[in-house]
């Protein structure tokens, strides 16, 4: 297999776009369906690195109390102590301390998590989606990817159990990520 060359134009630095991007999260719900939410991006930016992948960096601020899941009575229950307690805490936060690159258009982004005042390191698996120039001029860039947390780790343990032997809410969390970055002029 031919090895993967990414083009120079790509270095940069880049604001991610919150219109074009979701920042989602995946829950199991009585064991037997998944509930699917995302959060708005506060601020967001990337800086690639072509040539050398691994000095490309990644920071993002979410809004917790944004969550949206499309039912507001259950929006509303994350927003508190039980979840994310988003009035003491309100921002989501990652800031990579590191980027390799895989192989082709792969890449594992580590870096540090933050939720509910509690930090702890990740890696995200992200696929480079490639780069197109929209009808305003603008450079994009596409990346996807998703990784699971256990959000115990991050002090979110509510949770009820069913008659049948489960739990109300699974302990993992699936995060997907879409992104559309936009190269800054």
């Amino acid at each position: 297999m031919e090895h993967f060359v990414y083009p120079s134009e790509l270095s940069g630095t880049y604001t991610i776009d919150p219109a074009h991007s979701r920042f989602g999260f995946v829950a199991r719900h009585a064991m037997v369906t998944k509930v699917r939410g995302s959060f708005p991006v506060v601020e967001a930016t990337a800086h690639l690195d072509a040539a050398d992948p691994s000095a490309s960096t990644v920071r993002v601020k979410l809004d917790a109390a944004g969550v949206n899941t499309g039912n507001p009575q259950r929006d509303g229950h994350l927003r508190t102590g039980d979840f994310l307690d988003a009035e003491t805490h309100p921002h989501i936060t990652f800031t990579s301390t590191g980027v390799k690159h895989i192989d082709d258009a792969r890449f594992e982004v580590t870096g540090r998590l933050t939720i509910r005042g509690v930090t702890r390191e990740i890696t995200i698996p992200l696929e480079f989606a490639g780069t197109a120039v929209d009808a305003q001029g603008f450079t994009r860039a596409g990346f996807e990817g998703s990784t699971m947390i256990n959000r115990k780790d991050y002090g979110v343990s509510f949770n009820a159990v069913l008659e049948t032997g489960g739990v109300m809410i699974s302990e993992e969390i699936t995060l997907e990520f879409d992104l559309s970055a936009v190269k800054n002029a």
